[in-house]
């Protein structure tokens, strides 16, 4: 079985969220239990991109409004990722250092909508010159959504209709709507298909996705539950395309994240959890104005709404006021107001309060191996990974109950509890879920046993790579 899946990430390739981790680590899985699995993402100006060599396989050209795009599609020679990689180039479009955004300025590209419409027609064009074709090809989020409409109702596109179409749902909070003044710029379709464009009066390509896709997934049980309750406006969509709805919780690569052998952490597991943690987190003190007596919590991701991040400064000045003795981390990079507010705390709390701006794998891996708590209070958490990759470092989520945050983390007052969790997004719940966890923190029996019980957890991809599976012997 053949299955393609087009993306507009793919780590380590162009990473800027938890989607590149999943194209980057599915594909590999999938491929160990027999499946053919490649991947197509577009060739932005990213270090690795640009480092690893690649080969010209096929070219062409698409049409943008009165305008003709060429593009190239180029295979990675080495194969170095378990499964195989191509990318387009769209000279122009993508050769830049962000994926969305410039990350000198952290402004978005304004040319996002040109830049993967001519993406999607390059990946259907080399399709149809293929010989040997995908039996599945698997969208993700709306960057790739309008595949299955081309295929159906654009005649350049139609001989791909009978190939199945997947589309996963990584975040339905971004949705690429964009005007019916921009309708030009498409593909010429059937002009009886304009309805299946359209929702509330604007193109809105995740919404026309999830009509046209043969299953739609979500990288949670839960996210798909609420989804059809609170999606920004496709609540009806859902519920009426609900029979061919599925939620399949994302795994994480076990080979990326693991503590014993992972290059990127100062100290590497041993027999010794205890001796692990504390080791790694002086090296953390050696970064950071931190007091590594302290409980540390951190939190890594978007400094955006969506992640909660904008409770982090009221948390924190809270936290200390009322003599807290608790130690803040955080790193990221996101909206500018945040980056003030954070900088203003860092030289005000020092040995309390911390803070590195940037996108920063190796120092995530590092503050995932030594600090003791990673907090989560998103408002929107369609499956997470950070919380599954703190577990298997020893590191203890707090986390709000919602999306696969729920899912994955059951409550210590619970059984088999693996975390403390939080109702509603406040200041004041939250800290009521710090206290419990530094309570347990003080216990060290039991907050050791309870890193013990998180590391032994099993979340790789294996069992959600055969659920994949599944879904596409249905569809085939």
């Amino acid at each position: 079985m053949r299955i393609l899946h087009v993306a507009a990430e793919c780590y380590p390739a162009a990473k800027a969220g938890g989607l590149g981790d999943v194209v980057g680590a599915l594909p590999k899985y999938l491929s160990r239990i027999g499946v053919q699995a490649g991947v197509i993402i577009p060739k932005y100006g990213t270090k690795w991109l640009w480092e690893h060599s690649f080969k010209t396989i096929f070219s062409g050209s698409v049409r943008l409004n009165k305008s003709h795009i060429n593009y190239s599609i180029e295979q990675e020679v080495d194969d170095t990722l378990g499964f195989t990689l191509f990318a387009v180039h769209i000279k122009g479009m993508f050769d830049r250092p962000g994926v969305y955004a410039d990350p000198n300025t952290g402004y978005g590209y304004s040319d996002e909508l040109e830049r993967y419409l001519v993406f999607q027609q390059a990946v259907l064009q080399w399709i149809i010159s293929s010989q040997e074709k995908p039996n599945v090809i698997h969208c993700h989020d709306h960057h790739t959504a309008l595949i299955p409409f081309m295929t159906n109702y654009c005649p350049e596109y139609e001989s791909l209709a009978r190939i199945p179409k997947v589309l996963t749902i990584h975040n339905g909070a971004y949705q690429g709507i964009f005007s019916w003044n921009n309708k030009d710029l498409l593909p010429y379709f059937r002009t009886f298909a304009a309805p299946v464009l359209d929702w509330n009066g604007m193109i809105n390509s995740l919404a026309t996705g999830i009509k046209c896709a043969w299953r739609v997934t979500t990288v949670s049980y839960s996210y798909m539950e609420e989804l059809a309750v609170n999606s920004n406006g496709l609540e009806s969509l859902i519920k009426a395309e609900w029979h061919k709805c599925r939620g399949i919780l994302n795994g994480i690569d076990n080979e990326t994240w693991n503590p014993k052998t992972d290059i990127r952490i100062a100290y590497k597991l041993r027999n010794d959890v205890k001796k692990f943690k504390m080791y790694n987190k002086m090296a953390i003190s050696e970064k950071f104005r931190i007091d590594p007596k302290l409980p540390l919590v951190v939190f890594i991701g978007r400094l955006v709404g969506e992640k909660g991040a904008d409770l982090l400064p009221d948390l924190i000045l809270r936290s200390v006021q009322t003599g807290r003795r608790v130690s803040y981390i955080v790193l990221g990079t996101g909206e500018r107001n945040l980056h003030q507010s954070f900088l203003h705390l860092q030289w005000h709390l020092q040995g309390i309060f911390d803070c590195s701006l940037e996108y920063n794998e190796s120092l995530a891996h590092q503050l995932y191996a030594g600090a003791d708590f990673i907090l989560m209070p998103s408002r929107i958490e369609p499956c997470g990974l950070n919380q599954m990759y703190a577990m298997r470092y020893g590191t203890i989520p707090i986390v709000r109950a919602i999306g696969g945050l729920k899912d994955t983390v059951w409550d210590h007052g619970d059984w088999e509890g693996r975390g403390f969790r939080f109702q509603q997004f406040s200041v004041e719940d939250a800290l009521n879920a710090i206290d419990r966890a530094v309570r347990v923190f003080h216990d060290q029996k039991e907050f050791t046993r309870l890193q013990g019980h998180d590391m032994a957890l099993d979340f790789s991809w294996s069992s959600s790579a055969y659920n994949y599976l599944n879904l596409y012997k249905e569809l085939t």
